[in-house]
């Protein structure tokens, strides 16, 4: 983060600088390019991760035609984010809280939540979200970044109980332009709550691009007008988002505060099965995008 530098300039000097760093461990060709982390260097749970992102890919693909055919409703496919949101649940304990968007099938799967019942729930019955696992986690929410603020409230019933546990609040690129999620951000860093903030950059808010709805250079950077630290992972590579996730929860737990983590990853499908994204985005994005998807 941020230090006051020790320069001088006449009437002006640098108050302070800031970085956000990058991070990732397996490129988009499946070559390790880092040391890997100790959970990395298990088969075990190595392949558990891969056949959570394959899992919700089969998933995603089922509902997408049940949906053509009139048995769900709307559905948002995470086609292309599966080492995101797989990886974020699997990050997790089983006593931290998790308040997902409409597009973390993955991590829900990982948490435990049954295909049967995001299948209700899609299917247009709230009591789908009455799901197994957690039983404290939070429901889909669907209007955009509303639940920050909820999820602020809750890391400030954890912390004041001194439960040693953290909460998980996700949102898109376009959530992050919200007022909800800047007004969550600051109570975030003023009573340094165990709160991580995940935003999924997928690089579209529906119809528009990131490019069109925030002029910030990352995401991850808007951490640092609350004082809260911040950083940027490759998200279509499973094993950096695990990393980065698991060691902002275990500082959260540990009453280090809150953190920022933006992954970098594609929505490769339409926004949901509503839209048509052949309207706004050029294909030959598309297929270039194909090329760094996660589960290949």
């Amino acid at each position: 983060m941020g230090e006051p530098s020790s320069e001088a300039g006449g009437a002006a000097r640098c108050a302070a600088r800031f970085e956000i760093r990058f991070s990732r461990f397996v490129d988009e060709n499946g070559r390790v390019e880092a040391s890997l982390p100790a959970f990395a260097q298990d088969a075990e749970q190595l392949k558990a991760l891969y056949r959570g992102c394959v899992l919700t890919r089969i998933f995603d693909a089922k509902a997408v035609a049940l949906q053509r055919t009139g048995q769900l409703g709307t559905y948002p496919s995470s086609l292309g984010q599966e080492a995101t949101s797989v990886a974020i649940g699997s990050a997790m304990r089983a006593d931290d809280v998790f308040l997902p968007t409409y597009r973390e099938t993955g991590a829900m799967l990982m948490r435990g939540v049954k295909m049967a019942e995001l299948l209700l729930y899609w299917g247009g019955d709230e009591r789908g979200m009455r799901f197994s696992g957690p039983t404290e986690d939070f429901p889909v929410c669907v209007p955009i970044a509303t639940h920050a603020p909820h999820a602020a409230g809750v890391a400030f019933a954890i912390k004041h109980r001194r439960q040693g546990r953290a909460v998980v609040c996700t949102l898109g690129d376009g959530g992050s332009s919200k007022g909800d999620f800047y007004e969550a951000l600051n109570a975030a860093g003023v009573w340094q709550l165990p709160l991580v903030f995940v935003l999924i950059n997928n690089q579209w808010a529906i119809s528009v691009p990131r490019s069109r709805q925030t002029h910030a250079q990352t995401l991850a950077q808007k951490a640092i007008a609350a004082g809260i630290d911040g950083e940027q992972v490759d998200g279509n590579d499973a094993i950096a988002v695990r990393h980065a996730v698991g060691e902002a929860l275990a500082k959260a737990r540990a009453g280090g505060g809150p953190h920022v983590i933006e992954a970098l990853t594609y929505r490769l499908s339409d926004h949901t099965t509503a839209d048509d994204a052949t309207r706004y985005r050029d294909d030959a994005e598309v297929s270039r995008m194909w090329k760094a998807e996660p589960v290949a």
